[in-house]
Parts: C-alpha cells; sequence; structure tokens
C-alpha cells in the first residue's frame, strides 16, 4: 500500500509505502512522480539505504528531491510504520 505525503505546486505526488521485507531487511519505499506533457517523469528511492532509481528528471530536480527525502527520511519510517500521515496523530 502506498500512503500520500506530499503534493508539490507543479503537481508532483510523493508517497511511501508502509514497512516493507525486502531480502530479510526492513525497507520503505518513496516513491515521487511529475506529471509531464508526455507522461511522468518518476524516481522511487528504497530507505534506509537511499537506492534511487530515476526516469526523466534532471541533474538539478534530482538534487533537489534527494535532499527532500534525506530530511524526511525519519518521517517516512515513521509514518510508514503507523498507517501513513493521515495516523499521525496516534503518534
Amino acid at each position: 500500500m502506498m500512503y500520500p505525503f506530499m503534493t508539490l505546486n507543479d503537481g508532483t505526488e510523493i508517497t511511501h509505502s508502509e514497512i516493507l521485507n525486502i531480502d530479510g531487511k526492513e525497507q520503505v519505499k518513496v516513491y515521487i512522480e511529475t506529471p509531464t506533457d508526455n507522461g511522468f517523469n518518476d524516481a522511487t528511492c528504497f530507505l534506509p539505504d537511499y537506492k534511487w532509481e530515476v526516469h526523466g528528471y534532471s541533474d538539478e530536480e534530482m538534487k533537489y528531491f534527494k535532499d527532500l527525502v534525506e530530511r524526511a527520511a525519519h518521517l517516512f519510517i515513521k509514518f510508514a510504520r503507523g498507517g501513513g500521515f493521515e495516523h499521525a496523530a496516534n503518534f
């Protein structure tokens, strides 16, 4: 399941998964998607390893997104454990 996290002014959606067990390790998938004239640009980051898969974004755009994910990593992980941002009041 993917939970909404943030929508930017340009329509970019940032979502995250629940805690995933990948190869015996807890991880959170962060997904970023921006609409374009030809479809979407997208990037996926797996925390806590910061493994990225990127399609269509420039280096400058990725610098912004990488910084955003790094600064909010603790929130993605916390919200993933608790059922998303909508349930944040339960923390």
